[in-house]
């Protein structure tokens, strides 16, 4: 996925999604201050996407369904997602990605109907999200900051390197 980069840290009972803001349209920058990220089902739940934004939007849809469904279950809604994106012929095309996560777990969830859960919460997806990634390992483990810094430290790095990432950053919390 190209143009941007989410990031979630579960780091000492603290869970934190961070997005940057930058929307590209091939290699135009055409906005900067875009919100990648929410908070769903009672404010319980974060989510965050890359890829397309129509579809990633049809993808909080389902999701948010999901979570109505089985009452708030991550695990269960994340499960049941990635089987119907499996499955259903038009799922199969939208082009994005998912993370998910509440105070206990976090879940990748991919166009391939895939589901992943990170061993240590840390996880990334976008054309920036190796760099966010690395620099969110490094920090949690050689350092006492809390998630939150974490989180902004990581995408900080992750935009001074990925053109698909800007500085502007979004971060929620549980």
């Amino acid at each position: 996925m190209h143009s941007t980069t989410i990031l979630a840290v579960r780091h000492r009972e603290h869970a934190v999604l961070a997005g940057d803001g930058q929307v590209t349209f091939g290699q135009t920058v055409v906005k900067q201050g875009a919100r990648k990220i929410r908070r769903l089902y009672n404010d319980r739940i974060l989510a965050g996407f890359a890829g397309s934004a129509a579809d990633s939007f049809a993808l909080f849809a389902r999701f948010e369904s999901k979570l109505e469904q089985y009452r708030g279950n991550l695990e269960r809604s994340a499960v049941e997602l990635a089987k119907d994106w499996r499955s259903d012929r038009i799922l199969r095309r939208l082009e994005a990605m998912l993370i998910v996560l509440d105070k206990t777990a976090t879940f990748l969830v991919s166009g391939n109907g895939d589901l992943i859960e990170p061993d240590d919460g840390i996880v990334a997806i976008g054309t920036g999200g190796p760099y966010a990634l690395a620099a969110a390992k490094a920090l949690a483990n050689n350092t006492e900051l809390g998630a939150r810094a974490i989180a902004e430290q990581a995408m900080a790095i992750a935009a001074e390197i990925c053109i698909y990432t800007n500085g502007n950053i979004s971060v929620e919390e549980l």
